[in-house]
């Protein structure tokens, strides 16, 4: 079974960075994708990679990270304004990011119109071919 947990980031907002950072890999270690709306501080993401690899063990193996960012496609003077105005309010929480438990999540590829999120299958599955992955796509 595969569990997608949205999490606004209104919810981890208020949180210290190291708090942030565990609350996340705590879901992921429950075997969900979190689908965070925003995107962390490039060193928040740099520390739940290192600590999800300091907790690898047998039943964690670590992670999958994607992060998605809103293209700039501002094709007036008046949205590239609006675009700047939110920056500014908002930093770099703009976009989505991605987080899935490595023996969940194969892959994540990106590409302007969609994601595709590629899992591993259930090893209990007796009807299907080992590793072969199963493709999820999610349209921006």
């Amino acid at each position: 079974m595969l569990t997608l947990q949205f999490v606004p980031y209104s919810e981890i907002e208020n949180l210290g960075s190291a708090r942030r950072v565990k609350k996340l890999i705590d879901i992921v270690k429950e075997n969900k994708i979190v689908l965070l709306g925003g995107r962390l501080k490039i060193e928040e993401e740099a520390d739940l990679i290192s600590i999800a690899m300091e907790e690898i063990d047998e039943r964690f193996k670590g992670i999958e990270l994607a992060v998605i960012e809103q293209t700039k496609k501002e094709s007036s003077l008046i949205k590239a304004i609006q675009h700047n105005i939110v920056s500014i309010l908002l930093g770099d929480r703009q976009g989505f990011t991605i987080i899935g438990p490595a023996t969940i999540v194969k892959e994540i590829k990106q590409d302007p119109d969609k994601i595709q999120l590629y899992t591993r299958e259930n090893r209990n599955s007796k009807k299907r071919k080992a590793d072969k992955p199963e493709k999820h796509s999610v349209s921006e």
